[in-house]
């Protein structure tokens, strides 16, 4: 009897300690970023940090290349399928160069996600949006026009400096500023010029842009580098008050530029939500609680999807003198 009892204790603990080990397992999440060394994406990865917090039994891998090119991230994927990694959340430098080695990743069993920059729909299972892109590109639009008044002419030319000319994200603002520019005839976009997002490149544009384009009285930046990079340059040529720079870009590295006068306004969505909410989605495809229709954000609610797959965040949000100050304590 006593040899029974003992044999029962032992199968138990062993059993216990098993589905303790089973319940430890943790989910595994990549969130890969254009290039590392990137505030918004630290920013966002601040965000799937505190997702992971929150769930309690994710790891996030935060990663990608040291340059914003689609070969970066190819050979960054290839080593998290190589780890086996429950998810992949990319925000893609290349919409379509992406999709072969993402489909390897969901043959292999890997729930794949883009969010920020898009990847083609055959690559993803689902992508977010940080906002819509009409309201993206239309919000770029007023914030030229903006600029344009705040430089003291009622219209004028606006240059776009873009990240990458495969950028899919840069590509879609782009293309949606063009097409309500109508609405907005007191500006006139004259060229687009690609920073590749690096500062000093971004920086170098930005220059020649204020000798080519004498006339210029603002220049739009969708990307948080090119933004700061320009805004620099506006101000080492003397341009402050004659040129305005806006965009989209971070509050924490935009408020001396604000202050300095090359910028009047600019806006973004929080790139600290943008990587909770993408951390969430990621999360609920694994444990199998999305559906086509929607899918859980955690604390953001609930994600409608389209019929590809897509869905969007929140509205951007329009930051100047009044309130940078106080959202660049935060990101």
């Amino acid at each position: 009897m006593r040899l029974k009892t003992l044999l029962t204790c032992a199968i138990t603990s062993a059993a216990l300690a098993f589905g303790g080990l089973a319940q430890a397992k943790e989910v595994k999440i990549a969130l890969v970023v254009k290039a590392l060394g990137i505030g918004f994406f630290e920013a966002a990865n601040n965000g799937a940090q505190e997702a992971a917090k929150e769930l309690g039994d994710v790891q996030v891998i935060y990663t990608g290349p040291t340059s914003t090119t689609a070969e970066g991230q190819i050979e960054v994927i290839n080593s998290l399928i190589a780890q086996r990694v429950d998810a992949i959340a990319v925000s893609a430098n290349d919409t379509d160069a992406l999709v072969p080695i993402l489909k390897k990743a969901q043959q292999r069993g890997i729930k794949v996600i883009s969010w920020d920059s898009g990847v083609a729909k055959d690559g993803r299972q689902i992508h977010l949006n940080p906002s819509s892109n009409q309201l993206i590109g239309e919000m770029n639009d007023k914030l030229a026009v903006e600029a344009i008044k705040a430089s003291g002419a009622a219209d004028g030319e606006v240059a776009i400096l873009s990240a990458t000319p495969t950028s899919t994200n840069q590509n879609i603002w782009i293309d949606e500023m063009k097409k309500a520019s109508a609405q907005y005839p007191a500006m006139k976009i004259v060229t687009t010029v690609y920073g590749d997002d690096l500062a000093d490149k971004s920086y170098r544009e930005t220059v020649g842009l204020l000798k080519t384009y004498p006339e210029l009285k603002a220049i739009v930046a969708p990307t948080s580098v090119g933004i700061v990079a320009a805004a620099q340059a506006v101000q080492d040529q003397g341009k402050v008050g004659k040129v305005y720079v806006t965009g989209l870009g971070l509050p924490s590295e935009l408020a001396g530029h604000v202050e300095a006068g090359a910028v009047k306004s600019f806006a973004i969505w929080n790139p600290i939500d943008l990587g909770y909410a993408a951390t969430m989605i990621a999360y609920n495809l694994v444990e199998g609680k999305a559906t086509d229709k929607e899918v859980g954000m955690g604390r953001l609610g609930m994600a409608k999807l389209d019929a590809d797959g897509n869905a969007a965040m929140g509205d951007p949000f329009v930051y100047d003198a009044s309130n940078v100050g106080k959202f660049a304590k935060i990101f």
